[in-house]
């Protein structure tokens, strides 16, 4: 039995992380266990440890948290066929969802137990620090982009074809929009795109046939004059304000009028200290605008969870049907790049806290 070590988030809002010896769990059916090469920090690890049982009160701690993680599968569960023991991978851990609620699945610790249909194969070319990038922004990109209750667009393929119709990404250079621009393209959609005009050829290079500067005062008249003679097939709103700048734009476009949103429709951005009742004024304030405008313009709107997918047809047709010939073939790149903060676990809480700073196109990854 492997001996296995974790960095444990041992109490709600207690810091720093505690790297210490954790079980080592087999896997059950449909299921791997993983020898993690690196992990990626996403804005929920932190905001779990800075916020405890304000989110996912159903955690019981002491707790092994991360969703993203990439390695080598070193134990198959029965009735697994798709991996065998010695494959890379990519996987989505998926400890905090309340099915499992288990340690084992978190993705911060040497070895993790993963979900068949949430793990995809990786080519001997791609290094596990930037493979680590995608799972949780793919996940919510796609979650948004193709579930049922979503935007519900055409599944990708590694040789799409063109529905003619156009998908509005605000947020293109963040880790979901990254994920959301390419998903998009590879179902045969164009994507128009907001970022800083410093990630304009980068967002280009994703895919997107447009890019904006979603701090320009004219962006929103801009984005409607690009759609203009265009089908809209909707669009996916990450980051500050971004959903209700997507109301203002669908709101005069033709085409379907839905919008996924990765963010919280938060009016401004949240302080540096969380205060519970400032965030919590501040997300009523926001969902409220969104409720009433959304009504008003004939435009619906959900919120995405990003695991969901890995609970019905979807993670199948992205970490089964599609990510492992993209990867293979070059035609889907891992997105964003990996800024690497340091070697063992002992570095997540300093990943914590740099991602807590902010990035720009860039995932923070410790390798291990």
């Amino acid at each position: 039995m492997p001996s296995n070590t974790a960095a444990w988030q041992t109490a709600p809002k207690v810091k720093p992380l505690e790297v210490k010896s954790a079980p080592y769990t087999s896997p059950q059916e449909n299921e791997i266990v993983i020898k993690n090469g690196a992990v990626a920090i996403n804005p929920i690890d932190w905001i779990i440890q800075d916020m405890g049982k304000m989110m996912f009160s159903s955690l019981k701690y002491p707790f092994i948290l991360g969703f993203d993680t990439a390695g080598e599968v070193v134990e198959v569960g029965p009735g697994v066929t798709r991996f065998k023991v010695g494959d890379r991978v990519v996987g989505h851990a998926n400890g905090t969802d309340e099915k499992y609620n288990s340690p084992a699945h978190g993705a911060f610790q040497l070895y993790t137990v993963l979900l068949v249909n949430a793990a995809s194969s990786i080519p001997s070319t791609l290094s596990y620090e930037s493979a680590a990038v995608l799972p949780l922004g793919l996940s919510t990109a796609a979650c948004g982009l193709f579930q049922k209750d979503q935007l519900a667009l055409q599944h990708p393929s590694t040789s799409p074809k063109p529905t003619g119709k156009t998908l509005l990404v605000w947020g293109g250079a963040t880790s979901v929009g990254c994920n959301a621009i390419q998903l998009a393209v590879a179902a045969g959609y164009e994507v128009l795109t907001t970022c800083s005009p410093k990630n304009f050829d980068y967002v280009k290079k994703l895919g997107a046939s447009q890019a904006f500067d979603y701090n320009s005062k004219t962006v929103i008249n801009d984005l409607i004059r690009a759609f203009n003679g265009k089908t809209t097939a909707g669009a996916i709103s990450i980051g500050s304000r971004a959903a209700e700048n997507c109301l203002d734009i669908l709101d005069k476009c033709k085409g379907d009028k839905f919008i996924s949103m990765a963010s919280y429709p938060v009016p401004q951005p949240p302080p540096k200290k969380f205060v519970i009742l400032s965030i919590a004024a501040s997300y009523l304030s926001g969902m409220a605008e969104i409720w009433v405008k959304s009504k008003t313009r004939g435009i619906r709107t959900n919120f995405i969870f990003g695991s969901t997918l890995l609970y019905n047809e979807v993670g199948k047709a992205i970490y089964v049907d599609f990510l492992p010939q993209a990867l293979a073939e070059g035609t889907f790149i891992a997105a964003p790049d990996p800024l690497v903060v340091g070697k063992g676990l002992e570095h997540i809480q300093a990943g914590y806290d740099l991602q807590r700073k902010g990035v720009s196109a860039k995932k923070v990854v410790v390798s291990l």
